[in-house]
């Protein structure tokens, strides 16, 4: 009988691996000329469904053969190490980009290892804005990608319409995405759980959606395109100065003009913007604010038997975490040169969502070492990059089952009682 059930979970495995994998891997558009045709790749199919097959049928051996296998455990880190690990990480934050100026034959600091680190940064950024959400308060998000392009694009917009430069759009940026995070909070007040990160999904998705429709403003499809780097104290950072008869930073500084003055730059600038976001997430956990949200996560009755309000806990949440993903935007915005809709996709949102899972629900230094190994491994990998989601997900998949409370996970005061 158990091995009829076997042979039965292996067929339906197999079929349902066919119907997954088909319109992926066994159906490929190929373009000839000016036509494109459909051609099948079932020999592809037939392999996968074979595979799992195969593997559902030998489950049961490899289960008693591995049995008394265990995974190693990783060692806990206290959180005295956790801040020696946050300093340390930040000393080498500040003195990387200039290493490869003061050391030429180390190879760090080219130009696209500034650029990975920038985008280091931004995920940073916003990873700490979320765990703000999920972390913190226990609220499930999967629409934060939402208040990253409410950012991006009221920097764009206001450069676009009004031509204010990236330092007076940037408050209102944190502020327009705080607005659209307090907004957001009202209809999901009495949400919890699955219901919760499906009303928050759709939102982002809503967002992304008018960014595309709404051409006139937004430019539809195609985004704005032109928007302006940062300066610094007014002067900017080009070979040349756009107005006739300004100076440049490097020509008021004295300096030779280098191609690596404007990425590092922005990596200092995005740096800046991630330890400030660091300091006010950690000053916030601190404060009695950030005690109503750990009440909040563990227990909503018991927190509203304390006479704390939840509705308020719940509106703070959203709206602090917003603000951090607009600042990030406008970042954003400010150093691609180029916002469009397709750059806030659910995968974005699943991304930072999974940086935090990875890190550690409620740790910040978790959140920042997860951001880290999510962003550059990828780029490591780039021989790799058609098959890049599918080791995304296996290693979370590993992930969760080696350490599931993240790589770094939060050390919470508590009391033992002696037996």
């Amino acid at each position: 009988m158990m091995q009829e059930n076997t042979i039965k979970n292996a067929f339906i495995a197999a079929a349902m691996t066919a119907v997954i994998i088909t319109p992926v891997f066994g159906l490929q558009l190929v373009r000839q000329g000016a036509q494109t045709h459909l051609e099948p790749q079932w020999g592809l199919v037939a392999l996968g469904c074979a595979i799992v097959f195969v593997l559902q049928l030998i489950k049961p051996f490899l289960a008693k053969a591995f049995s008394g296998v265990k995974l190693p455990s990783a060692p806990s880190v206290s959180s005295s190490k956790q801040k020696i690990f946050g300093w340390l990480l930040i000393a080498m934050a500040i003195f990387w980009p200039f290493l490869g100026q003061i050391f030429p034959g180390l190879g760090i600091g080219n130009r696209s290892q500034v650029d990975i680190a920038t985008l280091v940064l931004i995920y940073i950024m916003l990873g700490l804005g979320l765990n703000i959400v999920v972390g913190f308060a226990g609220l499930l998000d999967l629409g934060f990608v939402g208040f990253y392009a409410v950012g991006a694009y009221t920097y764009a917009l206001l450069y676009h319409w009004a031509d204010w430069s990236f330092w007076m759009a940037l408050p209102l940026s944190g502020a327009m995405a705080a607005l659209f995070g307090y907004l957001l909070g009202f209809p999901v007040l009495r949400l919890r759980g699955d219901y919760l990160a499906i009303v928050t999904l759709g939102f982002g998705e809503i967002i992304r959606l008018l960014l595309i429709n709404l051409t006139e403003y937004t430019g539809g499809p195609d985004g704005i395109s032109g928007i302006p780097k940062p300066t610094v104290l007014g002067y900017e950072m080009a070979r040349r100065a756009s107005e006739e008869g300004a100076q440049t930073f490097h020509q008021m500084m004295g300096w030779k003009f280098s191609n690596l003055h404007m990425p590092i730059y922005l990596y200092l600038m995005a740096l800046a913007l991630a330890l400030v976001t660091l300091y006010i997430s950690n000053r916030l956990l601190r404060m009695p604010i950030g005690r109503a949200w750990e009440a909040l996560r563990e227990d909503e009755i018991a927190c509203r038997s304390l006479g704390l309000n939840p509705t308020n806990i719940k509106l703070s949440a959203f709206t602090l975490g917003a603000m951090c993903a607009g600042f990030g935007g406008a970042f954003f915005a400010a150093r691609q040169g180029l916002v469009n809709p397709e750059s806030f996709t659910f995968i974005e949102s699943a991304l930072i969502l999974a940086v935090v899972v990875l890190g550690g629900m409620g740790s910040q230094i978790g959140v920042i070492l997860a951001a880290i190994v999510l962003t550059v491994l990828p780029e490591l990998a780039r021989q790799f990059a058609e098959y890049r989601m599918l080791l995304f997900g296996l290693v979370m998949v590993l992930m969760m089952m080696w350490r599931p409370q993240g790589l770094l996970p939060t050390k919470r005061p508590h009391v033992e009682i002696p037996q």
